[in-house]
């Protein structure tokens, strides 16, 4: 069964499409009608990337014998950065068009590789969305396993665990170690662990550094090592003074639930209902969720997190583009009363004019003073469907 992505590529201007290990990049590319034709060059074959190594130009002379307006795809272009230079002359001279993957933005930006002086549009790639697998979609799959192709490909739950446990060190193998992102994998290994323990939680790298015994900038370098690797994103806190103390560090979020169970070693563990745990996790996929839309949509949201010195918290806010900001507590109660809600009515006066939601399991909606109560599937729907 073919599932139709959200993300809608351009099929007149050549494109980045970043996105981690295993989001169905590849598959999308090769779905796509107006690429059915495409010259496909693979740097995850060993025999291809050591053939364009040796000789570069070769791309060029492939190119010439190509017809203008035709495509090129590149998958996986980070092995290869160099390639970038002969792809910018292609550009320059002629009318062919290229698709770009790569699970990693790291190298291209710290080597100083050449990313084409915005002649290429940039798109990203996730796990599966709620709305793309539509009527196959099981939440509480979802916040066990997670929403990659594969897992979701697969009927026993042994095999899901398996595979991600792969996924996990392919991506320590393949993305860290043969990149040299970093040479001493032992802390790395241990703070990703610490990472997924940690998800959804406010960052205290002074904390972590004393858990995996490296320093503070260490630790930042290895957080930034996850967002370009595209296994998550920070989530800033709201710069926007109001009458209370705010705390200021950033919280971290995990691109995936399967991965981030994976990392912390709790597949074996059961996910049950109305636990700390169960909650973490709705909050965390309903983040990655409305992260991921916002970049289909290309609806340019804002998204940061509020929280006093006193702990009184908003799980999310949402600021909009010429529209009121929307502010989001996250739930997974499949009963909602003013006590859920007690924080939003607490930062009511601090928000004038903003609406307020309460983001749930709940089967249909309600009002408690002043605040939106809804189903999180008609919140995703008001939030990126134009309310």
């Amino acid at each position: 069964m073919i599932i139709h992505r959200q993300l809608k590529l351009s099929d007149s201007n050549s494109f980045f499409l970043f996105g981690a290990r295993g989001t169905g990049k590849t598959t999308l590319l090769k779905e796509a009608p107006f690429l059915k034709d495409a010259l496909y060059i693979d740097l995850l074959n060993a025999d291809q990337e050591e053939q364009y190594a040796l000789r570069p130009t070769l791309l060029i002379e492939q190119a010439e014998a190509l017809d203008e307006g035709q495509w090129i795809i590149i998958d996986e272009v980070q092995k290869l950065t160099k390639l970038l230079d002969h792809v910018h002359i292609i550009l320059t001279k002629k009318d062919i068009r290229f698709a770009l993957t790569g699970s990693s933005s790291r190298k291209l930006k710290r080597g100083g590789a050449n990313l084409l002086a915005g002649r290429a549009f940039n798109f990203s790639l996730y796990p599966f969305t709620s709305v793309e697998l539509g009527d196959r979609f099981d939440l509480m799959e979802a916040l066990q396993w997670g929403t990659l192709p594969q897992v979701v490909s697969y009927q026993s739950e042994d095999d899901k665990k398996r595979f991600l446990r792969s996924y996990s060190q392919t991506y320590l193998k393949e993305e860290i170690l043969l990149e040299q992102v970093i040479r001493n994998l032992t802390p790395f290994r241990l703070f990703l662990s610490i990472a997924a323990q940690m998800n959804t939680q406010i960052v205290n790298f002074s904390n972590i550094a004393r858990d995996t015994g490296v320093d503070p900038k260490t630790v930042q370098n290895y957080y930034q090592i996850l967002v370009d690797t595209n296994l998550g994103f920070f989530l800033e806190a709201h710069d926007r003074s109001v009458r209370k103390v705010q705390m200021q560090s950033p919280k971290f979020y995990l691109f995936d639930m399967g991965v981030k169970r994976s990392l912390q070693k709790t597949l074996n563990v059961p996910l049950t209902p109305r636990t700390s745990d169960f909650g973490d996790a709705f909050e965390s996929w309903f983040i990655c969720e409305c992260f991921r839309l916002n970049h289909y949509h290309e609806t340019d949201f804002t998204f940061s997190y509020l929280r006093t010195k006193d702990d009184v918290e908003v799980d999310l806010i949402i600021e909009r583009p010429g529209r009121s900001p929307i502010l989001l507590e996250i739930k997974s109660a499949e009963r909602i009363d003013e006590r859920h809600v007690k924080n939003l009515i607490r930062f009511q006066p601090d928000f004038s004019g903003a609406e307020f939601i309460c983001v749930s399991r709940i089967t249909h909606p309600q009002v408690i003073k002043g605040i939106s109560v809804v189903p999180w599937q008609e919140a995703l729907a008001y939030i990126f469907g134009g309310g």
